[in-house]
């Protein structure tokens, strides 16, 4: 199954119960261009869970393509807002992996699925012949060492652990240092996500990030949060909560496919200036897909999956994530 019918298999509800099934139903009802049909159509974005600063952005793009075009047929206006939601979301679907080893962090609150995408994040590293390791950090959390652990035997990699409660910065460095005596490609550091405040987090993950660039200095880090779609605005809230505290370099979206909210990817896109790196379309290990602004739009909009489906396999070269390495 390629790219595409990936993104339009994860974003049914959205298409079917959200804010696509909705703007066909609004352009339905309009015979012509006019500023009553823009209304509708930003009103429909606005409860899609787009967002009030997106859906005024779209809108008013969309008003400048129309008129620039001198489009007339209420047919095109479809089309039109494809072009204008491909160009908003953007992603970075690499991992910048440079250096060996290479450090991702992965934060997000409890119940949004880091866990879950940690262990298929290996398993997708692993199969593209990477060793990698994994850190339990997140002693917080009752039970999340154990389920990490079960997801580390799943993908058969090691895993760095303390008891529960004990220092995370104390598990970092010693993660950090099981990956450089075992010649490990890259580390994956599971976090905590929610501590008892926002000053209690960032003092906790900027001690961790002292550890690292003591440790590893010239290490390539990606700091991913994880955020369930399911949640829709909470979500970007939870984004721009956790970029103020953590400088958080991409996001992994969940649960897309059990949403009609599929519209927060635009608001976390145009808000928050921090690429979606990867989204979560289903339960299997390859349903954590590369983001891919082309095919959302499609998935979107489009009746048909178009004639130039890609499969996954465009994205690995030699083995290797597309611009992993660079």
């Amino acid at each position: 199954m390629g790219i595409f019918d990936k993104f339009r298999k994860g974003l049914k509800k959205t298409r079917d119960e959200g804010i696509t099934a909705q703007m066909d139903e609004v352009m339905e009802t309009y015979d012509e261009i006019c500023d009553e049909l823009f209304d509708e159509l930003e009103e429909v974005l606005i409860m899609g869970d787009v967002g009030m600063p997106t859906a005024e952005r779209v809108i008013r793009d969309l008003k400048a393509k129309i008129e620039n075009d001198r489009i007339t047929d209420v047919r095109k206006v479809r089309e039109t807002m494809k072009d204008i939601v491909s160009g908003i979301v953007w992603g970075g679907s690499y991992l910048r992996l440079r250096s060996k080893p290479s450090i991702i962090l992965v934060i997000g609150v409890n119940g949004v699925g880091k866990t879950t995408t940690i262990g298929k994040l290996a398993l997708r590293l692993k199969s593209q012949g990477r060793k990698v390791i994994l850190g339990a950090a997140d002693t917080f959390r009752a039970a999340a060492i154990e389920q990490l652990q079960v997801w580390a035997d799943r993908a058969e990699v090691d895993l760095v652990k303390h008891g529960e409660g004990s220092d995370p910065a104390a598990v970092v460095f010693d993660t950090i240092q099981a990956g450089k005596a075992r010649g490990c490609d890259v580390i994956i550091i599971d976090t905590a996500g929610r501590l008892h405040n926002k000053k209690n987090l960032m003092d906790e993950l900027n001690k961790i990030s002292r550890v690292i660039d003591r440790e590893l200095p010239d290490a390539s880090k990606e700091i991913l949060l994880v955020l369930d779609a399911t949640t829709g605005q909470n979500a970007v809230n939870q984004a721009k909560d956790f970029k103020d505290a953590a400088g958080i370099t991409g996001i992994v979206l969940t649960k897309l496919d059990g949403t009609a909210k599929g519209g927060v990817v635009l608001a976390i896109n145009n808000e928050l200036d921090v690429p979606v790196k990867f989204v979560g379309v289903g339960e299997k290990i390859e349903d954590l897909q590369p983001f891919d602004a082309d095919a959302f739009a499609s998935a979107l909009f489009d009746a048909q999956i178009p004639d130039d489906d890609r499969e996954i396999a465009d994205f690995i070269h030699d083995g290797k994530e597309e611009g992993m390495n660079e």
